[in-house]
C-alpha cells in the first residue's frame, strides 16, 4: 500500500494502519484456531437443525469466482449442507464464468436460482454512474446482489446466507476506494439526475429493509471462510481438480465489466490499483511475500490486448461512442457525497451538529 490511498498512515517504522488493523482482526483466528473452528461447527449444526424439514438449509451466492466456488465445495463435501445457490446475472458474465458455475452446481448437485436483471434498467443506472463521475460504479451490482440474497432467503424461509467474502484474503481495502453498497438513496439520487429509464424491477435494499430482514426476519449473513483455514492457491488446486474450475487470471475477473473497471477505469481515472490492496492482504496472511507482490505490480493490471478488446466491447454494450466515453473518462472526479446519501440522513436524524468532528471527518475523507 502507498499514498494512492489518501488516508493511509505510517508509524515511525514504516508500518501502515492497514497492516495494524489486519493484525488486530486476525489475532483471535491465529491465537485460538480450535475455538474458532468449534464455533463454526456449532453454527453448522444449528443450520442443519433449523433446515432439517426444508428442501435447503441455507443460501449461498455463486459468482463463479474462487472464493464462492471453494466455499460451495467445502459446505457440501465436508459439512453436508444443502445450499440453494443464487447467481445474479447483470449482463456482464464472461463465458468462462457461466461454464464454471455450471460445473459447480452440476458436480455438487446444488439447485441454482439465477436472477437476471432487466438489462435496459441496469444499463441506464451504469450510464448514470458514469455521467455522475463517481468512483464506485460497481456498487450497483453489489447492491442488487445483497437485495436478491436476502429476498431469496425470505421467500424460501431460510435464515442463513453464507458468503465467500473473507477477512483473510480481502481485509485490506481503503475506505476511499469504495462506497457503501447499500446506500439506496445515493443510487436513486444519481439515477434521478442522470438516468432516463424508470426503475421498475431493479432489486433494491436500503438500510431500513436490511434492518427488517436482520432484526424482524432473523436472517443472518455469515462468512464461513473466516472460520476455516483458507489458502487461496490451495483452494484453486482443489476446485480445479474436483470441479473442473478454470482460473480467470485476476480477482473478480469472472465479470467482463468488473475486469475492465478494476483494471482500466480505476487506474486511469481514479489513480487506484486495487491489486495493491488484494496483494497486501495476501502478504499479511502469509500467502505471498512482499517481493513477489512488488514483482506482480510491475506487470500491467491485465493483458493490454484484452484491455483493448474490453474497451471496445464495454463502450459498445453501453451504447457510447468512443468520443462520448473519452469525454466521460476526462470529467472531473466527483464524490458520492455530492449526491443524496443515506449517510447524511443518518447523521441528521441523530442531530449531529454541522460543526461536529464526525461531520468534518466525513467531509474531509470524501469518496
Amino acid at each position: 500500500m502507498d499514498t494512492t490511498d489518501r488516508q493511509i498512515r505510517f508509524d515511525g517504522e514504516g508500518v501502515c494502519n492497514h497492516c495494524k488493523d489486519y493484525a488486530v482482526v486476525q489475532a483471535r483466528q491465529i491465537q485460538s484456531p480450535e475455538a474458532v473452528r468449534e464455533e463454526f461447527d456449532e453454527l453448522v449444526r444449528k443450520i442443519k437443525q433449523e433446515g432439517e424439514a426444508k428442501e435447503h438449509d441455507c443460501i449461498i451466492g455463486l459468482s463463479g469466482g474462487v472464493d464462492s466456488t471453494y466455499l460451495a465445495y467445502i459446505l457440501v463435501k465436508e459439512y453436508g449442507l444443502r445450499p440453494l445457490g443464487i447467481h445474479l446475472d447483470n449482463g456482464w458474465d464472461s463465458k468462462l464464468a457461466v461454464k464454471n458455475i455450471h460445473n459447480v452446481v452440476a458436480r455438487l448437485d446444488i439447485d441454482l436460482y439465477t436472477y437476471v436483471i432487466d438489462w435496459e434498467e441496469f444499463k441506464d443506472i451504469q450510464i448514470a454512474y458514469f455521467k455522475a463521475s463517481v468512483l464506485d460504479i460497481e456498487a450497483i451490482t453489489d447492491h442488487a446482489i445483497l437485495a436478491v440474497l436476502y429476498q431469496m432467503a425470505h421467500v424460501n424461509d431460510l435464515k442463513y446466507i453464507l458468503s465467500g467474502a473473507n477477512k483473510r484474503t480481502e481485509r485490506i481495502l481503503p475506505k476511499s476506494w469504495a462506497f457503501n453498497k447499500n446506500d439506496l438513496k445515493n443510487l436513486k439520487g444519481i439515477h434521478k439526475e442522470f438516468g432516463t429509464e424508470a426503475l421498475k424491477t431493479f432489486p433494491q435494499m436500503g438500510f431500513k429493509k436490511l434492518l427488517h430482514y436482520k432484526k424482524r426476519q432473523k436472517i443472518r449473513m455469515l462468512a464461513p471462510l473466516d472460520y476455516l483455514r483458507y489458502e487461496k492457491n490451495e483452494a484453486k488446486k482443489i476446485i480445479t481438480r474436483e470441479l473442473k474450475w478454470e482460473d480467470y487470471g485476476g480477482k473478480h475477473h469472472e465479470s467482463v465489466f468488473t475486469r475492465f473497471y478494476q483494471g482500466y477505469i480505476l487506474p486511469r481515472k481514479f489513480n487506484i490499483d486495487k491489486r495493491k490492496a488484494h496483494l497486501s492482504s495476501l502478504i499479511n496472511c502469509g500467502q505471498m511475500t512482499r517481493a513477489e507482490a512488488l514483482d506482480e505490480l510491475k506487470n500491467s493490471t491485465y493483458p493490454v490486448e484484452l484491455q483493448r478488446q474490453d474497451y471496445d466491447y464495454v463502450i459498445k454494450k453501453l451504447g457510447f461512442s468512443k468520443e462520448e466515453f473519452e469525454k466521460i473518462m476526462n470529467l472531473p472526479v466527483k464524490s458520492h457525497f455530492d449526491y443524496p446519501t443515506d449517510i447524511w440522513s443518518k447523521i441528521d436524524r441523530k442531530c449531529i451538529s454541522p460543526t461536529s468532528l464526525l461531520r468534518r471527518l466525513i467531509v474531509r475523507h470524501r469518496y
